[in-house]
C-alpha cells in the first residue's frame, strides 16, 4: 500500500474526512459540478464512497483499498470516484443510505454506491476488503465486474436505475386520512418493553446503542401514566452503561456503542451528539428521582465536553476516533503491570479489584476500566483514593498519542449541546453550564448565518452548505431550553423567527411534514422526508416536539396545526413500528394528555424563588411564560400581555385543560396547582 506524495482534489477542502483521503493515489473529486460533468462527457460511471472521520471502517477501507495503487489505478481508468463526508452532507448521505438499505438489506459506513452520471445508483454496498474475504466481495472484482456491465449491458443499467428511480418515489409520505392518538403511546412503549434488555439494561442485541431518545419518551411516560415500568427500564439502562466500558471511567463521557450485550467493549469513538443526549437524559432522570448518581454522571459529561470536545472560541468539536496510531481503542486500554506502575501497588491492587483490571485483561489482552461486577457500596475513604487513582492515570493516560479529533463546527451537534448544557444548567443551578450554552450559541449566530440564512458547518475559517432541517429544528430546540434555563423574552423572540423560517423553506405544503433539504438547497434524485430516528432523533420528530412547546408558550395555534397535520402525514410511518419515532411521540404526549400554561407577573428578585423552584422539578407539562410586566410579552405570547399583576406581588396564572384558574399571589398554592395532575 502506498500514500500518493502528490495531492489530488481533496486538497482544497475544509473536511478532515476528506482532508484525510487527500493525498489518496485515488483521483478524488468533491461532490459537485465537476466530477459529473465530467463523467457525463467521458461516459463513465461514478464510484460514490461516503463516510466520516471518525468511523473505523473507513479508515479500514482506505488502508486497505484507497491507498492502493491497483484499487486507484481501476478506479482512476474507469469511474469518476467523489467522495463525501455524511456529516457535511447528511442530505446526499440520507438518500443514497436509503438506497442501500433497498438494495442490500442493510446499511452502514463506509456507504459505497455505484452510480450513473444521472446520480441514479445501480449497486450499493458498505465495507469492501480489497480482494473477497469475510464472505465479502472485494473492491477488485466489483469494480471490474461492473465496469464491465456499465459499458456491455446498459439495457440492465437502465432497468435497475428505473426500478430504483420508483422505488424512492414510493417511498414518499402522502398523507392519510386517519391521525395518529394516544394508543399509539402505549403501543411505542409496549415495543420498548419487548425489545428491553432486563439483565443488562437498553435495547436489543448487540452491538448496542444508548438510544437516548428512546429513554426521552420513557421518562415522559412515566410522568404522564404513572407507570413505574417505564422509569425502571430507564433506570436499569443509565445504571448499567455508566457502570459498562461504554462509559470512560478516567476521563468521563459516553463512546459510540457497546459491541457486545453487557456494555462492556465500547467502539470507542466519542460522539458530540451522544453525549449531548444523554447529558439530557441523566439530567431529567435526576430531576425525577434526585438520585445524586445521575447529577454526578451529567456534570462528568460536561466535564469531558469542557476538556475535549470545546474550541477555544466556545463551540464544539463533531468527534474523537476510535483509533490512535492505526489501533481501536489503544488510547483508553490498560494492562494490569501499567495500573499498578502508575499508582504503586496497594492504591493500584485497590483500583484493578474495583474496576476489573486484571493480568489476563477483559479486552484482547488488556483492560476497559468498569463496575459491571462490582455491586459493592464504597465508603468515603475509598471513594477518595479511587478519585485520586482516577485523576494519576488520566495524567499517564494523557502522555499517549491522542486520537484524531474531528474539530468541525456542525449547527445541528452544536445545538443539541446547547439544549442539553442551558437544561443542565437550568436544574442543577449552575450558571456557568448556561454560560458554556449561550457562549456556543454566540458562536452559530455570528459564524453559522450568512444574509438571515442559517449555515451547516464551520471550520476553518469557512462557513459551508445551506442548513438542512435537522439545524433548523436542533437550535429551536437549543433556543427553547434557554428560555427555560434564563427566562430571558430574547430566546423565544429568536425561536418564533427561526420557527417560521423553517417552515418557510422546508415544509410539505402538498402532504405535511418537513423535508430534510430547503427549498433553496441542491436538488437530489429524490426529495427525503423521514420521521423515523437512527442514532440522533430525525428533524420532523425534534421539529414537531419544538413546535408543540411554542405553541403551548406563545399561544400561536398555528404552529399546534402544523403539528396536527404531521399526526396525518407520518400516521403509516409510525404506525407500522411506533417505537421507531419515540422522539416524535413526545410532542404526542404534549397534545393528548393535559398540560398547563403559566403565567408568573412581579419583579425580578421576588419570581426568582418560585421560578428556580419550577426549574428543580421535571414538569414537562408546563409551559412558564414570565416577565417583570405583562407588556413585556406582547411580542412573544400576545395572549398574556393583557394579564394584570394583583397589587405588587408575583401574581400567577395558571390554565389548564383550555380553561384558566384565577390568578393568585400565593405562591405554594400556584405550586402546588401545577404540580398536581
Amino acid at each position: 500500500m502506498t500514500s500518493n506524495q502528490k495531492p489530488n482534489k481533496l486538497i482544497a477542502e475544509k473536511s478532515p474526512y476528506l482532508l484525510q483521503h487527500a493525498h489518496n493515489p485515488v483521483d478524488w473529486y468533491p461532490w459537485g459540478d465537476k466530477a459529473f460533468e465530467k463523467a457525463k462527457r467521458e461516459n463513465k460511471p461514478i464510484f460514490l464512497s461516503i463516510g466520516y472521520s471518525t468511523c473505523h471502517w473507513c479508515h479500514v477501507m482506505a488502508h486497505e483499498s484507497f491507498e492502493d495503487e491497483e484499487v486507484a489505478a481501476l478506479l482512476n481508468e474507469h469511474y469518476i470516484s467523489i467522495k463525501v463526508d455524511r456529516e457535511e452532507r447528511p442530505d446526499v448521505d440520507s438518500i443514497y443510505m436509503k438506497v442501500c438499505q433497498m438494495m442490500a438489506g442493510h446499511g452502514g459506513w463506509p456507504l459505497t454506491i455505484f452510480m450513473t452520471p444521472d446520480k441514479i445508483p445501480f449497486y450499493a454496498g458498505t465495507y469492501f476488503p480489497k480482494n473477497s474475504k469475510y464472505g465479502r466481495p472485494g473492491i477488485m472484482e466489483a469494480l471490474q465486474q461492473l465496469h464491465k456491465q456499465y459499458t456491455e449491458t446498459p439495457d440492465k443499467i437502465d432497468k435497475i436505475t428505473a426500478s430504483v428511480t420508483d422505488a424512492l418515489q414510493r417511498t414518499v409520505t402522502a398523507k392519510s386520512d386517519k391521525r395518529l392518538t394516544k394508543d399509539v403511546l402505549h403501543e411505542a412503549y409496549q415495543q420498548l418493553g419487548k425489545n428491553f434488555d432486563f439483565i443488562y439494561g437498553g435495547f436489543g442485541e448487540a452491538p448496542k446503542f444508548p438510544m437516548p431518545q428512546n429513554l426521552l419518551f420513557l421518562l415522559r411516560q412515566y410522568y404522564f401514566t404513572e407507570n413505574a415500568g417505564a422509569l425502571k427500564i430507564v433506570e436499569k439502562t443509565l445504571k448499567d452503561m455508566v457502570a459498562g466500558g461504554i462509559w470512560d471511567h478516567i476521563g468521563f463521557g459516553f463512546s459510540r456503542y457497546s459491541t457486545d450485550e453487557e456494555w462492556l467493549v465500547p467502539h470507542f469513538e466519542k460522539m458530540l451528539y451522544d453525549n449531548a443526549l444523554l447529558l439530557i437524559v441523566y439530567t431529567e432522570c435526576f430531576q425525577i428521582t434526585k438520585n445524586p448518581l445521575y447529577r454526578q454522571i451529567a456534570e462528568q459529561i460536561i466535564t469531558f465536553i469542557k476538556k475535549e470536545m470545546t474550541s477555544k472560541d466556545g463551540a464544539f468539536y463533531s468527534a474523537i476516533d476510535a483509533d490512535s496510531e492505526g489501533v481501536e481503542g489503544k488510547y483508553y486500554v490498560w494492562s494490569y503491570d501499567e495500573v499498578i506502575r502508575v499508582l504503586g501497588i496497594e492504591l493500584g491492587e485497590q483500583y484493578a479489584s474495583v474496576y476489573d483490571i486484571t493480568p489476563e485483561g477483559n479486552f484482547e489482552g488488556k483492560n476497559i476500566p468498569n463496575l459491571i461486577d462490582n455491586d459493592d457500596a464504597m465508603t468515603e475513604d475509598l471513594q477518595i483514593k479511587l478519585e485520586s487513582a482516577r485523576q494519576q492515570l488520566l495524567q499517564a493516560r494523557e502522555q499517549r498519542v491522542y486520537p484524531h479529533v474531528d474539530d468541525k463546527i456542525l449547527t445541528s451537534w452544536n445545538s443539541m449541546m446547547i439544549a442539553a448544557l442551558a437544561m443542565a444548567g437550568k436544574v442543577f443551578a449552575n450558571d456557568k453550564y448556561i454560560s458554556m450554552a449561550e457562549t456556543a450559541l454566540q458562536f452559530i449566530e455570528e459564524k453559522l448565518v450568512v444574509d438571515d440564512r442559517l449555515m451547516a458547518r464551520y471550520r476553518d475559517g469557512e462557513t459551508k452548505y445551506k442548513a438542512y432541517l435537522d439545524d433548523y429544528a436542533f437550535l429551536l430546540w437549543g433556543y427553547l431550553e434557554l428560555y427555560d434555563a434564563t427566562f430571558a423574552l430574547t430566546y423565544l423572540e429568536k425561536s418564533r423567527k427561526l420557527a417560521d423560517q423553517m417552515l418557510e423553506l422546508f415544509w410539505d405544503e402538498e402532504n405535511g411534514g418537513f423535508f430534510f433539504s430547503g427549498i433553496d438547497s441542491e436538488t437530489l434524485i429524490a426529495k427525503d422526508k423521514e420521521i423515523y430516528d437512527g442514532a440522533l432523533p430525525s428533524g420532523n420528530s425534534v421539529a414537531g416536539v419544538m413546535l408543540t412547546r411554542l405553541g403551548q408558550l406563545t399561544g400561536e395555534t398555528s404552529y399546534l396545526e402544523n403539528v396536527e397535520e404531521m399526526y396525518y402525514t407520518f400516521y403509516d410511518d409510525v404506525k407500522k413500528q411506533a417505537s421507531a419515532s419515540p422522539f416524535f411521540l413526545q410532542s404526542l404526549q404534549l397534545l393528548e394528555f393535559p398540560t398547563k400554561e403559566v403565567v408568573v407577573l412581579g419583579e425580578e428578585k421576588e419570581r426568582s424563588y418560585f421560578l428556580k423552584k419550577l426549574q428543580a422539578d421535571f414538569l414537562p407539562d408546563a409551559s412558564v411564560l414570565t416577565a417583570d410586566q405583562p407588556g413585556k410579552l406582547v411580542k412573544t405570547a400576545p395572549y398574556a400581555s393583557s394579564y394584570k399583576q394583583l397589587g405588587s406581588d408575583i401574581t400567577v396564572y395558571v390554565c389548564e385543560n383550555f380553561a384558566c384558574h384565577q390568578p393568585t399571589t400565593n405562591l405554594e398554592k400556584a405550586f402546588n396547582m401545577i404540580k398536581e395532575k
